[in-house]
């Protein structure tokens, strides 16, 4: 592998490609460290020291790389355009336009994401309106009585949604650039980083409240769940497809052997995603009634039960989540009549089984026997956090480094950017990284 990094510098262009990255990498983290305007830095500080990151906001936090509770100009993080990119493939179902945007290859998919960026600004409005207004009435720490916005007058707060949203902007700007001229798409860069960034520091904070031990029992584990979820990752299901012989004019096409690959995580880390939103808006709700903390009836089931990520409950909840969210977004995402026309349209066919129909549910048939052990799999790496709160927490702040959606995101962005680097290698007659 060392010898693979060695000749990908050595080669000019690559090196180009791989310096750019990291140089947009550094400007990327020194904004997500820069606090907007407005913004008390000393006393954000001193109220994030002792906040409690293991509750509503911990996702988005985990995709700013802790620049949201640090008020930052990325606060906002990639979430607005990871939402919107959902929205508009979950929309390509449902509205008609979208549908043909999308069969019209590239000049469609064009119009397509430039949807996705108007829904990514409206978004990046919404939620730095929501995380402003959080701060400004003391909900974003509940526990710290320092003001993080000493003026708030409608100029100041206006001020700071703006650079919220401007943020977010040059942020999609950043990654469509590492997708043009650095290495891998550029949007998967900056969540892994984003990731990566905080990983760091809750591994120092388990090493100084639990001892050497416990760290390093974190660490052999950390390792183990991800060797299990690369393992499970490169896991797919073949299915040989057979082209027939067809004469077109003078020449002979098709003949050929192929397959149809089924991976084992065909959803990715979208259910984690969903699920996790969705277990988060019953506090955000009980948020908005006051304080949580000393409500009663409702409040108190909720901060008990649901929200609470050591119950049972919400342990039970977010695991059926995350099962009912991969069937339903892989019955969406992956059209089985829609393959089955394609196949029967070029002249392909799997072995012993008739196009058309047949081949529609048999497709459908394998699809459902490999969902189901995929959905239990996101669902065990998810709440793998969850039963170790207890050993990596202290004062209820500490989250588990290795485990649900980090885990997920890194190992997929990870094997897809050393893919991509090995597959310019090869093509220079280089060895790559993967054997």
């Amino acid at each position: 592998m060392l010898s693979a990094f060695r000749s990908a510098l050595a080669t000019p262009d690559l090196r180009k490609k791989i310096l750019f990255t990291l140089l947009i990498v550094a400007v990327y983290r020194i904004g997500a460290v820069t606090p907007a305007p407005g913004v008390s830095y000393p006393n954000v500080q001193a109220c994030q020291a002792g906040a409690d990151q293991s509750g509503i906001y911990s996702l988005l936090n985990l995709f700013s790389g802790g620049a949201l509770l640090q008020l930052s100009i990325f606060s906002t993080g990639i979430m607005p355009y990871i939402t919107a990119s959902i929205i508009i493939q979950l929309l390509t179902v449902v509205i008609p336009r979208f549908e043909e945007l999308k069969k019209e290859g590239q000049a469609g998919q064009g119009k397509l994401t430039q949807y996705t960026r108007y829904l990514t600004i409206a978004l990046a409005i919404l939620q730095a309106t929501g995380v402003v207004a959080l701060a400004d009435r003391g909900q974003l720490f509940p526990d710290c009585a320092q003001s993080i916005i000493p003026d708030n007058s409608i100029f100041s707060l206006a001020l700071i949604v703006i650079t919220m949203t401007a943020g977010t902007a040059v942020m999609m700007w950043l990654g469509e650039l590492i997708t043009e001229r650095g290495v891998g798409n550029g949007m998967s860069v900056l969540i892994f980083l984003n990731i990566a960034a905080r990983i760091p520091a809750e591994g120092m904070n388990i090493l100084n409240n639990q001892g050497g031990l416990v760290f390093a029992l974190v660490c052999v584990f950390g390792l183990v769940i991800i060797a299990s979820v690369i393992f499970v990752e490169q896991g797919q299901r073949r299915i040989p497809v057979q082209y027939a012989k067809r004469m077109i004019g003078r020449r002979m096409y098709g003949g050929t052997s192929t397959y149809l690959p089924i991976k084992v995580n065909q959803a990715g880390v979208i259910p984690v995603i969903f699920a996790s939103s969705l277990l988060y808006l019953p506090d955000l709700i009980s948020r908005l009634f006051g304080d949580p903390t000393s409500g009663s009836g409702w409040q108190a089931f909720l901060q008990t039960y649901v929200v609470n990520q050591s119950s049972w409950v919400h342990i039970l909840l977010y695991f059926a989540l995350i099962i009912f969210f991969t069937y339903f977004y892989i019955t969406i995402t992956f059209n089985v009549d829609e393959r089955a026309e394609e196949m029967k349209k070029f002249g392909g066919f799997i072995p012993g089984i008739r196009p058309g129909r047949p081949t529609a549910e048999y497709l459908s048939f394998v699809l459902g026997r490999i969902t189901f052990p995929g959905s239990l799999y996101l669902g065990i790496i998810a709440i793998l956090p969850n039963f170790f709160l207890s050993i990596t927490q202290e004062g209820n702040n500490q989250n588990f480094p290795f485990g649900g959606t980090a885990v997920l995101i890194m190992v997929g962005v990870g094997l897809d950017t050393v893919k991509q680097i090995e597959s310019q290698l090869m093509q220079r007659n280089y060895e790559g990284f993967l054997r």
